[in-house]
């Protein structure tokens, strides 16, 4: 090659000659454009993939609420005793198993619910809290918040994890992100404690319903502390003066204390619970009811007085007189009567037909690529089908 001719095919070393047109044969043919394109189509749809599912791989294990069965009705459920001072106002079912203890109520009343001491609803609701308890500690962390102060802190729905214990000073602020269904676990190793006036904002469509509070040991909540979610407290709760719960506090072994708190299951409970009698269950009868016609004559009899007998009495005749013959009277002759008589109206026994209660289920959320991410993905996709065609066509 010189510098006036720039081909391979006029390099005047045979061997450069040969390897150059080769060369630019093998960068230049179909075949190896063909392969660029498998390559980078493939490679473009490879980034795509990890970019769509990189988010939801990333993202947090979804938290899973626990069934409470008959212990959601309770707002308050202690194991030994239960007990009150001030004119706290418990919005739910009260109760306490195996203990029976419960005082302080009144001053403290319970609003829209029973106190229920060593019955069988009692004991059932412990059972049930149990289950819930086991449940959560079961679930695993999304993130370990051990030495952390929750207050100042935002969360979005997961599982957050305390090996020791927790702390809870100021606000700390939970974000449904537009889900109602978001759940929000803190497992927690030994003791949950809040400062004076802390308190639980629940933003962007959190619900203290789906806020839960496992406690290795005991739960304390401070002066005048706001506080959202169910706690299940392995040993006691202590509610402290002016504590405003939303939610429920169940102690599985020890005590519930209060001291003018305002407690309510927050629209989350099921109906209270009530101890079933005789009356509450209506069985429809399976018997057809048979109308038995039994005419019932009257009983009164005429008396001899009321019909008119003739004469049996011979008329004197005089001599000169044609005898004369008198005819009876026909009077009125009272008769049995044979109306049919009136059957009083006869009830139908009505059966009532169960309505089936609906329970909400929490629905899993299912991550949803961005629409570019769609697009581009797509635009990949209808590349490499027609690099496919094209290979097809060459062949």
């Amino acid at each position: 090659m010189n510098k006036y001719n720039h081909e391979p095919r006029d390099a005047r070393n045979q061997h450069k000659r040969f390897f150059a047109v080769r060369l630019r044969e093998c960068l230049g043919g179909a075949w190896v454009r063909q392969q660029l394109t498998y390559v980078t189509t493939l490679f473009t749809m490879t980034v795509l993939l990890f970019a769509t599912m990189g988010d939801a791989w990333a993202r947090p294990l979804l938290a899973t609420a626990p069934g409470l069965g008959v212990a959601s009705s309770f707002a308050i459920l202690g194991a030994s005793t239960v007990t009150n001072t001030g004119p706290t106002v418990v919005t739910g079912d009260l109760g306490v198993s195996p203990g029976s203890a419960v005082t302080g109520f009144p001053p403290g009343i319970v609003v829209g619910g029973t106190i229920h001491a060593a019955d069988a609803v009692a004991a059932q609701a412990q059972a049930d809290a149990t289950v819930a308890y086991n449940n959560l500690a079961g679930q695993a962390c999304d993130t370990d918040k051990t030495g952390q102060d929750l207050g100042g802190q935002t969360l979005t729905t997961g599982v957050y994890c305390f090996n020791t214990s927790a702390q809870l000073t100021g606000i700390l602020t939970l974000d449904g992100q537009g889900d109602p269904n978001a759940v929000f676990i803190f497992k927690i190793g030994s003791t949950l404690t809040t400062a004076s006036a802390s308190s639980v904002l629940l933003i962007n469509g959190a619900s203290a319903c789906n806020v839960f509070w496992q406690v290795g040991s005991s739960a304390t909540l401070g002066t005048g502390t706001t506080f959202v979610g169910t706690i299940i407290a392995l040993a006691s709760n202590t509610l402290t003066t002016g504590v405003s719960l939303s939610g429920r506090a169940i102690a599985l072994t020890g005590a519930v204390t209060m001291d003018t708190n305002t407690i309510s299951t927050a629209g989350c409970a099921a109906p209270p619970t009530s101890t079933p009698t005789a009356t509450d269950t209506l069985v429809p009868s399976t018997n057809t009811p048979t109308l038995t016609l039994t005419p019932v004559l009257p009983t009164s009899t005429p008396t001899a007085t009321n019909t008119l007998m003739p004469s049996t009495s011979i008329p004197t005749l005089p001599p000169t007189s044609v005898p004369t013959t008198s005819t009876p009277t026909a009077t009125n002759t009272l008769m049995p009567s044979t109306s049919i008589p009136t059957l009083p109206p006869t009830s139908v026994p009505t059966t009532s037909t169960p309505t089936a209660t609906l329970t909400p289920v929490a629905t899993t959320p299912v991550p949803i690529p961005e629409p570019i991410t769609v697009v581009l993905f797509g635009t990949g996709l209808a590349t490499l089908f027609a690099a496919v065609a094209a290979r097809r066509r060459l062949k």
